[in-house]
């Protein structure tokens, strides 16, 4: 893999800021926005997805990128538990429902798999081990 200078280049905190964006519409577009503790738990889950990965990604090498990966999935857990709720609530639809949860998996999935890379390479020039 080529060296990666800017978090914005990874796909990984590309995909979070998708994820960010869903949940925004879906924020402004249905009664989620009715239930205003939901609907600040789910923000601040989605956003720390994408704000982890970013500062992991600026700290001192892979050691620290994995803690802030592991902190980034652990929140998209959150988002995917949080989807559950607003759809057993009524205040998102089934399609928007399973959509959220694939978005969320598809992240989870790909973040345990840079965390694993990052365990045996020299992304950030220092190695893990």
């Amino acid at each position: 893999m080529a060296r990666i200078n800017k978090f914005e280049d990874l796909e990984i905190w590309q995909k979070a800021r998708e994820l960010c964006q869903y949940v925004e519409l879906l924020i402004q577009t249905t009664t989620l926005k009715t239930n205003y503790s939901l609907k600040d738990q789910i923000e601040r889950s989605s956003g720390s997805v994408m704000d982890n990965i970013a500062e992991g990604f600026e700290r001192n090498g892979n050691r620290e990128f994995i803690q802030f990966l592991s902190i980034a999935k652990g929140s998209a857990g959150e988002v995917k538990s949080q989807s559950y709720r607003a759809f057993d609530k009524k205040l998102i639809s089934e399609e928007q429902y399973l959509k959220l949860n694939e978005m969320t998996e598809i992240e989870k999935n790909k973040i345990g798999a840079m965390m694993n890379y990052l365990m045996n390479c020299e992304i950030k020039g220092l190695k893990f081990k």
